[in-house]
């Protein structure tokens, strides 16, 4: 079994910063693509950024230049530095990775995700 564990989600100020992180762990063989996605309330769940194991990075329009993602491949790790929060940024925020399991087969796997307040 596989798990993604998210943590760093708090109440902030507009205008703050905070650093999010998720943790995968389990009968993982390799780490594809890990990516960072939120659900405002009565909103569909949107992408917020992704990162390919080779450490190339996308992003919506509505994050770039504030929001940076990374990974540490060797902790199986990936982080969400948030800069210049808004309220209407206001979610939970949610981890997702492609993940090779030892049987060579790919899988997506979810974390329960962190809430994100921001107070204006």
């Amino acid at each position: 079994q596989v798990q993604l564990v998210e943590s760093g989600g708090a109440l902030v100020q507009a205008g703050g910063s905070l650093r999010l992180s998720c943790v995968a762990s389990g009968s993982i063989f390799r780490i594809n693509a890990m990516g960072w996605y939120r659900q405002a309330p009565g909103k569909q769940r949107e992408l917020v950024a992704t990162i390919t194991s080779g450490g190339n990075t996308n992003y919506a329009d509505f994050v770039k230049g504030r929001f940076t993602i990374s990974r540490d491949n060797a902790k199986n790790t990936v982080y969400l530095q948030m800069n210049s929060l808004k309220p209407e940024e206001t979610a939970v925020y949610y981890c997702n990775g492609n993940i090779v399991l030892f049987n060579r087969k790919e899988y997506s796997y979810w974390g329960q995700g962190t809430q994100v307040t921001v107070s204006s």
